[in-house]
């Protein structure tokens, strides 16, 4: 049996690898929300200074590598690994943002799920004295997102009240053996589940499922409770898929404490914005967790969070040929620098 494994699904380091540093660059939409203040880099341009929209998915992911590097105190030589994903084909935002840099990489695909996947497997290559200094980092763009899995923005399609906005920001996390900042102390690998929805402008629905199942996962593999989190973030149900994970939990007697809060809920004010659901996207719990919540865990505002990544594994062929959509949740449990 594996020395850190515990029950099924999760792990728990012997010696938790540290957040030592992070960074968020966030777009004009989510630097008018109640998270403003809280990003390193803002930028009103959608373009983001490039040609297209999926280059300015890959240079928000440059700046996040840029800015975390400056916080670090370090040069992008001095990182290890990477590991990175985006919503684009192949994955194409993350690539291109390190190609020509000499950083080892490995890609990733998780969908909304990537930040809390690639911090989790971050913590693995630390803890087990692979790396020592490794980067978890993803992001999405609300234009390329909807080019690549609905409309062109030039259509002018109708949005379904069930919709979530993807959300344009990147995020990026650097995880080192010790040293002073939040920690990794427990991680929980989600399974796919697919409950048979198909309806693609409601992935809230297609995601709940997969989110109870891995927080109850969780809880009964690391013999902890939801009164040992300050919070229980998901990211990224939006409010329907936050009310629905809520249903779920009361349908099966599990009780949540209240503690659940949502990304998609916390990045944009659905009373002033036009959001419909709330946010979603790799973006969403990237810049919610490296822009808000590593920093409020730093300072002591927040003792524990489970940070809990939701990704709809879907893509336009599949919805293209009718299939439902899986989803499925990775959970990591950070504890802040005073624990």
């Amino acid at each position: 049996m594996g020395t850190y494994k515990r029950g099924r699904q999760s792990f728990v380091p012997a010696q938790p690898p540290v957040i030592a540093a992070w960074a968020s660059v966030a777009g004009k939409k989510e630097s008018e929300g109640p998270l403003a203040g809280c990003f390193d880099v803002t930028e009103q341009d959608s373009y983001f200074g490039q040609k297209t929209w999926e280059q300015a998915e890959k240079r928000m992911q440059q700046l996040a590598l840029e800015t975390l590097a400056k916080k670090a105190g370090l040069d992008e030589n001095g990182f290890d690994l990477v590991f990175s994903g985006d919503l684009l084909n192949q994955c194409i935002g993350s690539s291109f943002s390190l190609r020509n840099t000499g950083i080892p990489h490995l890609g990733l695909y998780g969908a909304c799920s990537t930040m809390a996947e690639s911090l989790l497997l971050s913590a693995m290559a630390v803890s087990g004295g692979f790396f020592d200094r490794v980067v978890a980092m993803t992001s999405s763009h609300f234009a390329s997102s909807e080019r690549q899995y609905r409309f062109p923005l030039g259509y002018g399609g109708q949005r379904t009240p069930t919709a979530q906005w993807t959300v344009t920001g990147s995020g990026a996390a650097l995880v080192v053996p010790q040293g002073n900042g939040p920690k990794i102390e427990a991680c929980t690998v989600g399974t796919v589940q697919d409950l048979g929805i198909k309806d693609a402008n409601n992935m809230g629905a297609a995601m709940a499922p997969a989110a109870l199942d891995t927080i109850c996962a969780h809880f009964q593999d690391t013999q902890t409770s939801p009164a040992d989190f300050d919070l229980i973030v998901t990211g990224d149900l939006g409010q329907l898929g936050k009310d629905l994970l809520l249903r779920l939990a009361e349908e099966r007697g599990v009780q949540l404490g209240g503690k659940i809060a949502d990304c998609g809920c916390m990045v944009f004010d659905n009373t002033k914005q036009d959001v419909h659901a709330g946010g979603s996207g790799c973006g969403c719990s990237a810049i919610t967790l490296c822009g808000r919540l590593l920093g409020e865990l730093n300072s002591g505002k927040l003792k524990k969070i489970l940070f809990c990544g939701t990704g709809a594994l879907l893509s336009p062929t599949s919805t293209q040929q009718g299939l439902p959509i899986p989803g499925v949740c990775h959970a990591v449990a950070i504890s802040g620098r005073s624990n």
